[in-house]
C-alpha cells in the first residue's frame, strides 16, 4: 500500500482510535474555472499520505488519458470524478473527499466554478467552516471570483482563504500577489467579508500548501495545511453562543418518561438549568440529560441528547427548547435571502413547504423585493427568480416559527423550500430579520363563526372550483349549478374568471406570476365567503396545482370540491366563443393557457366531467347530485 501511513498498515484499529479525539474541518473550494480548485485538493490527498496503489495507479493512467500536465501526475483526477468532467477538464458536481493529519480531520468539498452551477456550491458552502477562493495569479479577479466571494457572504462564511494559485506561472512575483491582494481587499469591503487570508502558492508545485518552499522566501505568512489546522471550527464557536436545541421527536417509551430529544445546535445546558420553549413561550428546568451512554452533567453543541423536564409542558416536533434568559425569536413574516434551485422558476404567491430545523410549515413568497446580480452586486426588480437566481424576499407562513437570524445561527436561521407536488427541494434560504408586521398583528376573536352563520342559513358551507381549459364550458355550467341551489333556497355567490378581472384583480395579467397570484386572492375570498356559511362557486382556470392545492389547504376538510371540465384542446379551439384561441394562434396573445402556457390537469378531482360526453345540464345536475351525496345540501 503505497503512500500510507505506517500505522494504517500495521494498526488499523490503533489508527482509528487516534481519530476519535480529531476535531473535524469542514472546508470548500471554489473560484473561476481552471484555478486549480481540484489540482489543490488533489495534492493535499496525495501529501497525506492516504492513497492506495491501486488508486495511484489509475489515476498515473487516467493522468495519461485525460490529464493536462503533459503526462505528469494531474492530481485534479482524483477529485474530478465524473467522466463529462475528465472530458471537459471542469468539475460539473460537488465532489467531497476526506483526509487527515496528526492535528484534525478534513472534510473537503470541491464546488463548481462555472455561474450554471451557483446552486451545487451553495450545497457545498451550507455546511463548511471555511472557505478556500482560488485566483489564477496569472488573470487576477475575475467575476466569477467576485460572485463566488458574494455567496460566500451571503452564507455567513466566518473563514476565508484567498489562495493566489499558479504563482509559478508569474515567476513567483511579490508585485504581482500584492496588486491581487489590494484589488481583492477593496472588493470585500462591500461584502462584509472578515477574516480573509491571503497565501500565494502553487498548488501543481507544492509551493506553501504542505511546506513553505524556496520559491517565496518574501512570503512569512502560514502554508494552507498550517492554515486549516488550526483556523477555528464552527462548533467550538457554537459552544459559547446562546442554547438552542430543535426538538425532533418526543420520547416517551411508557407512561413514566417523557423527554424531548434532538441535537443541540448552539449553547451548552445542564441540569437545574431554566429552559424557555418556543414559540408556546413555556417555561420549566432540566432534570437529566439523558444520552446512549447515560445521563450528562453538561451536553455542548453538536451532542444528540434527551432533555428531561421538571414539569409537564406542551412540547411537539419542530419546537425550539433555548435558555430561558436569551430565548429564540418567533414571527411568521421574514426578511430573507434566497437562492433559487429549480428549473421551475419561483413565482411569488405560490405556496411551498418550508423545513426550518425540524419544524416544517406552509409558505410562499408574498414579495420579491429584488433579485442581486452577483456579478456586479447590482439590486434588479424581478417579478420572479430563476434558476440559480439570488433575491431578497418577503417570506410568509402559515404559523410561528422559532428562529434566530441566519448570521447569529445557521442551524436556527437556515431553512430550505420544497415543492408540496414533487417534494424536490427547490430553494435555499436565510432569515435576515422578522418584520415588525407579523409582530404587531393578531387575529381577532369574534363571537360570531362559520357554523353559527351556516346555521342561520340551514346550509353547510363549501367552494365549488371548476377548473378546465379556456372554451371547456365552466361559466356555463357554474352559473347553473348556482341557478339551481338558488333555487332550492341556498345561500350561493359565483366567482368567475372574467368578472373578477374586471375589479380585485384588474392589475394582473397573464404571465405565470400573475396567473398565480390571481388565484392565490381567488383562494383568500374564497376562504372568506365559505367563512361567512356561503356555497363558493368557483369559475377559473386556475392552470396549476399547487396554487389548486393552496385554495384547498385555506378551507376545512371537507369544504372544498375540485371539479375537472374536461374538454379536449381542439374541440376547445373548436368552440373558442371569445376568438381568444385564434389570437393565440396568430401570436397576438401571450402566454394563453393550453397554446404557449402549461394546463396542469386535475389528477384526482372530486368530480371530472367530459364535455363530450354529457350536455351542460347534465353536468350541472351531477354537480348537485355530489353535493347531496355529501350532505352539503339536503
Amino acid at each position: 500500500m503505497a503512500h500510507a501511513s505506517d500505522m494504517i498498515a500495521g494498526d488499523i484499529e490503533g489508527y482509528l482510535k487516534s481519530h476519535e479525539h480529531k476535531g473535524l474541518l469542514r472546508f470548500i473550494t471554489c473560484g473561476s474555472v481552471d484555478d486549480g480548485k481540484s489540482t489543490l485538493i488533489g495534492r493535499l490527498l496525495f501529501e497525506s499520505k492516504l492513497l492506495f496503489e491501486d488508486q495511484l495507479a489509475a489515476i498515473e493512467a487516467d493522468s495519461k488519458k485525460w490529464g493536462t500536465q503533459g503526462g505528469e501526475m494531474d492530481f485534479a483526477l482524483l477529485v474530478d470524478g465524473l467522466a463529462a468532467e475528465r472530458e471537459q477538464g471542469i468539475t460539473i458536481d460537488v465532489a467531497y473527499r476526506f483526509f487527515s493529519t496528526d492535528k484534525r480531520k478534513f472534510i473537503v468539498a470541491d464546488t463548481p466554478g462555472h455561474e450554471q452551477y451557483t446552486r451545487n456550491m451553495v450545497t457545498g458552502a451550507s455546511t463548511a467552516d471555511a472557505a478556500i477562493l482560488m485566483v489564477d495569479a496569472r488573470q487576477g479577479i475575475l467575476p466569477q471570483t467576485r460572485r463566488h466571494s458574494f455567496l460566500m457572504s451571503l452564507i455567513g462564511m466566518r473563514h476565508v482563504v484567498v489562495a493566489i494559485n499558479k504563482m509559478d506561472l508569474v515567476d513567483y512575483s511579490k508585485a504581482r500577489f500584492d496588486a491581487i491582494v489590494e484589488e481583492y481587499r477593496e472588493f470585500a469591503k462591500q461584502l462584509g467579508l472578515e477574516d480573509i487570508t491571503f497565501i500565494p502558492m502553487s498548488a501543481l508545485k507544492g509551493d506553501n500548501v504542505i511546506e513553505h518552499g524556496h520559491h517565496m522566501p518574501w512570503y512569512h505568512g502560514p502554508t494552507l495545511m498550517a492554515y486549516l489546522e488550526t483556523v477555528e471550527v464552527d462548533e467550538e464557536r457554537l459552544q459559547h453562543q446562546p442554547f438552542r436545541m430543535p426538538v425532533q421527536w418526543v420520547n416517551r417509551p411508557n407512561l413514566d418518561f417523557r423527554g424531548f430529544t434532538g441535537m443541540i445546535a448552539s449553547g451548552s445546558i445542564k441540569p437545574g438549568d431554566a429552559i424557555r420553549v418556543q414559540p408556546s413561550g413555556q417555561s420549566s428546568t432540566v432534570k437529566q440529560i439523558y444520552t446512549y451512554d447515560g445521563n450528562l452533567e453538561q451536553a455542548i453543541a453538536g451532542q444528540s441528547v434527551t432533555l428531561l423536564l421538571n414539569d409537564e409542558i406542551d412540547i411537539s416536533r419542530g419546537d425550539v427548547i433555548s435558555g430561558v434568559d436569551q430565548p429564540a425569536e418567533t414571527a411568521d413574516q421574514f426578511e430573507t435571502s434566497l437562492v433559487w434551485m429549480h428549473d421551475e422558476p419561483l413565482l411569488p404567491g405560490r405556496p411551498y413547504l418550508m423545513k426550518i430545523g425540524t419544524q416544517q410549515v406552509s409558505a410562499s413568497v408574498t414579495d420579491i423585493k429584488y433579485q442581486v446580480n452577483v456579478n456586479t452586486l447590482e439590486h434588479t426588480a424581478a417579478k420572479q427568480l430563476d434558476l440559480n437566481a439570488i433575491g431578497v424576499c418577503t417570506l410568509s407562513l402559515n404559523k410561528a416559527v422559532a428562529f434566530d437570524p441566519y448570521k447569529e445561527n445557521a442551524d436556527t436561521g437556515g431553512f430550505i423550500l420544497i415543492d408540496r407536488m414533487t417534494n424536490n427541494t427547490v430553494g435555499a434560504g436565510m432569515l435576515n430579520f422578522a418584520l415588525r408586521r407579523s409582530q404587531n398583528i393578531h387575529m381577532q376573536h369574534v363571537d360570531i363563526d362559520k357554523q353559527a352563520r351556516a346555521l342561520s342559513k340551514a346550509q353547510q358551507p363549501a367552494v365549488l372550483w371548476f377548473t378546465g381549459l379556456s372554451g371547456a364550458g365552466k361559466s356555463t355550467i357554474a352559473n347553473l349549478v348556482e341557478k339551481k341551489l338558488h333555487a332550492a333556497g341556498q345561500h350561493t355567490y359565483l366567482l368567475d374568471g372574467d368578472n373578477v378581472r374586471h375589479g380585485l384583480n384588474r392589475d394582473l395579467g397573464f404571465t405565470d406570476a400573475d396567473r398565480v397570484e390571481n388565484i392565490r386572492r381567488v383562494a383568500e375570498v374564497a376562504k372568506l365567503m365559505v367563512d361567512a356559511g356561503l356555497l363558493v362557486i368557483t369559475s377559473f382556470i386556475s392552470p396549476f396545482r399547487s396554487e389548486r392545492q393552496l385554495a384547498r389547504d385555506l378551507v376545512d376538510d371537507g369544504e372544498f370540491i375540485e371539479i375537472f371540465v374536461d374538454t379536449p384542446l381542439d374541440v376547445a379551439e373548436e368552440r373558442d366563443p371569445k376568438g381568444l384561441y385564434r389570437k393565440a394562434r396568430r401570436g397576438d396573445l401571450k402566454n394563453f393557457t393550453g397554446i404557449d402556457s402549461a394546463y396542469e390537469a386535475p389528477e384526482n378531482p372530486d368530480l371530472h366531467i367530459k364535455t363530450t360526453e354529457i350536455s351542460s345540464d347534465e353536468a350541472a345536475d351531477a354537480i348537485i347530485a355530489l353535493l347531496r351525496e355529501r350532505q352539503i345540501i339536503t
